[in-house]
């Protein structure tokens, strides 16, 4: 195999890759307004009149200093922390004459 045959093939190898897991990524949202309350694992935003809690630990990337009052944006994505199926409730039958 070619030098540029292989190198052709490791750039398309790389952007099916990438193409999975960007594909593959939940949707992120975000959120503005000044912080009301920061711990190591939570930090809490007012937007409009809603409070909003959002959790946060060692990965989560800060650029800048965190403080109260301080006005942030957060980048952040939904994820279910557990998931209970029901039953399924049959219909119920027409009454008979």
């Amino acid at each position: 195999m070619s030098r540029l045959t292989r190198v052709i093939a490791l750039a398309l190898a790389l952007s099916f890759g990438a193409g999975l897991a960007w594909a593959a990524a939940p949707k992120t949202y975000q959120v503005t307004g000044p912080i009301l309350e920061l711990t190591d694992d939570m930090i809490v935003v007012q937007k409009g009149q809603e409070k909003w809690q959002i959790a946060r630990d060692g990965s989560t990337k800060v650029t800048g200093e965190l403080k109260v009052g301080a006005k942030v944006t957060i980048e952040y994505r939904m994820s279910a922390t557990s998931i209970e199926v029901k039953a399924a409730v049959a219909p119920k039958k027409a009454a008979s004459k």
